[in-house]
Formats: structure tokens, sequence, C-alpha cells
């Protein structure tokens, strides 16, 4: 019997990257059958809600959900679904992996590690925003709880160990947000002392970026909090080629929700054009965390082997190819 999952097609090339996707999916005899649900304009446009009480209950329900790139409308709702749907069903782990892979412009051609980031709290919480009546003084408040620190950092050195990654670098400003950053590093120290088996260091996020363009072979997996997170997973990203090959995970006790990082790409919308790799390896981790790693590893293999003989790429690799004649160089890889 196929394993059910949501999928969310989202807006601009969403949809033509999620189709590609869940075709070579099924080519790898990834054994799913997929429940489809609307987000983003695409709900919006449907029922006047950017996320439908429809589409809420299909995760809770599956747990598991494949989302394609949304736009958030400007003055409308929420002020980013993607962090909303991280808040509804605590996905309190962004998991943003950063593979090397051949015939991109990367700077680099051997990176090979992991972000993971707390998702649910730090400097993107919305409550405690203020603005003064005479627009001068804008306030936001920072919270770091205890349990959101052990959970995000046992949950990092947890998948360092069964991934078998030996050195975690624990990212942090706490020498000068003391209270904040200082609970995090704190709690991290602790939790660290269950696992000798690893190598942990310390690292201030801005020596972190400095260190990471001048040689990312030092690091292995960092660990940090969210709006850290947020930044040093982009940069990151962009020492293998960018977003366009950058997957990501959204990861709770009772859903998961894996997702291509970059945005809706509206101006080349319905053209053919746009990358699918990016979202195939999230769909990739989709398939560890539903313990088809076999099915993954397959996968990945075909998408670097395409790489490499440089067959049907789209534009922004430098190629000739469409979204889905590159899916299908693909498939054939596959075998």
């Amino acid at each position: 019997m196929s394993q059910k999952i949501v999928v969310i097609r989202g807006d601009g090339i969403g949809p033509e990257i999620v189709d590609a996707t869940v075709r070579i999916m099924d080519a790898a005899g990834a054994g799913l059958s997929y429940e489809y649900v609307d987000a983003g304009l695409a709900a919006y446009n449907k029922t006047g809600e950017l996320l439908p009480a429809d589409t809420l209950e299909a995760i809770a329900r599956h747990r598991v959900a494949l989302k394609g790139p949304l736009t958030t409308p400007v003055g409308e709702g929420f002020s980013s679904i993607n962090v909303e749907l991280r808040k509804r069903f605590d996905l309190y782990a962004n998991v943003r992996p950063a593979h090397s892979l051949p015939n991109t412009k990367a700077r680099y051609s051997d990176v090979d590690l992991i972000t993971v980031r707390e998702n649910t709290e730090g400097a993107y919480r919305s409550e405690g925003q203020t603005l003064s009546a005479d627009g001068e003084v804008a306030q936001s408040i920072m919270q770091i709880t205890r349990r959101g620190s052990e959970r995000i950092v046992r949950h990092g050195f947890e998948l360092a160990r069964r991934l078998g990654r030996k050195r975690v670098a624990i990212i942090h400003k706490a020498n000068i947000l003391k209270t904040t950053s200082g609970l995090f590093l704190r709690v991290a120290r602790e939790v660290g002392k269950e696992f000798d088996d690893l190598q942990i260091s310390e690292l201030i996020v801005d020596n972190a970026c400095m260190q990471l363009v001048m040689d990312p072979s030092r690091f292995d997996m960092l660990i940090t909090t969210n709006l850290f997170g947020d930044i040093v997973s982009d940069l990151v990203a962009g020492l293998v080629g960018g977003l366009g090959v950058a997957p990501g995970a959204n990861i709770g006790a009772d859903a998961a929700i894996f997702e291509a990082v970059h945005g809706s790409a509206p101006d080349i919308a319905g053209q053919g054009l746009a990358n699918p790799t990016a979202l195939l390896l999230a769909a990739c981790m989709m398939l560890d965390h539903l313990g088809k790693a076999e099915i993954a590893s397959k996968i990945r293999q075909a998408i670097h082997a395409t790489y490499l003989a440089k067959d049907r790429l789209t534009p922004d690799l430098g190629g000739n190819g469409s979204t889905q004649s590159f899916a299908q160089a693909i498939i054939d890889q596959l075998g």
C-alpha cells in the first residue's frame, strides 16, 4: 500500500517544479500517493484564504508535506505563510544541507555541510513588535527559551550522529547578546556533554561567516538560532551555486514540511525554464524521513550524473533544457 503525502504546488514556478519532482519520484519507484491542496495566492484566488482549513487539516492528517514556493500578498493575511506554517505545526527544526554539484557557477567544488536552524523563536517572533505613534522608534522582542534551545541542539546533535557527521559548530553571538544568545550557548554546552563522540566547537556568528567564505571545508554541521540560521544557511547555499540547488526541511514532533527555499519567481512562471533541483533535493530529504533512503540515494545519484553530463540542464545552469526535459534527463539516469 502506497504512503500518502500532502503536496502543495504553490505559486509562480511552483506547479512546474512540483510536477517535475513528483514525476521523478514516481519514476524512481518512491511508492507514494498524493493529496493535492492549495496555499498562498493559488488558495487565496479560490477561497479568499492564504491557508485554508482543508490544507491545514490535510497536513495534520498525513504529517508530511512537499511544498512548492508560495507568494504572500502584501497587506493580506499573514506576514509570511511559511512562518505561519512553522508556528501552526511547531516545526522547530529547519535543516538545510548544502552539497556541491558539478558544472555549477559555485566557487567551491567540495562543499558538504548542513545548517540546523531553530525555526520558531528568536528575532522572528511576531509578538512584541511596536512602532511609536510618531513613527520614530520601532521595537521588537527577541525571545529564546531553554526548551527551544535544548530541542534544536539535541535535534542537531542526534542528526549529526545518525548521519555520521563528526564536527558540529555552535554558532552564536553570546559575547554581545548575553541573555538570549547566552542562554542558547549555555544550553548547547549542557546538551553537548551527552555527545562526547562529536567534536563540538563554538563560533561567534560574524567569525563563522568569514570562515565559511574562506574555507567551508572546515565545517561539517552548524547549529544556530533563527535569525543567524536564516542568514548563514543562505550564505552556505551561495557556496554551492545558490538557492536553485538549496533544499530545506521544516521538522516538528507531529509534522514535517519539505520545500525549495527559493521564491516563486513569477517573472519566469509558465515558461518551462525553472530548475527543479532544490525541490527535488528536498523531496530526497522527505524520502529519507519516510524511511525510503535507497530511493533518495538513487535520485541524488541521478541528479549528480545529469549535472556531470550537462544533459538538458535548465538555462540558469548554462543549458538549453526545459523544466520537463531536465526532469526527463534525470529519469534517464535512474536506470
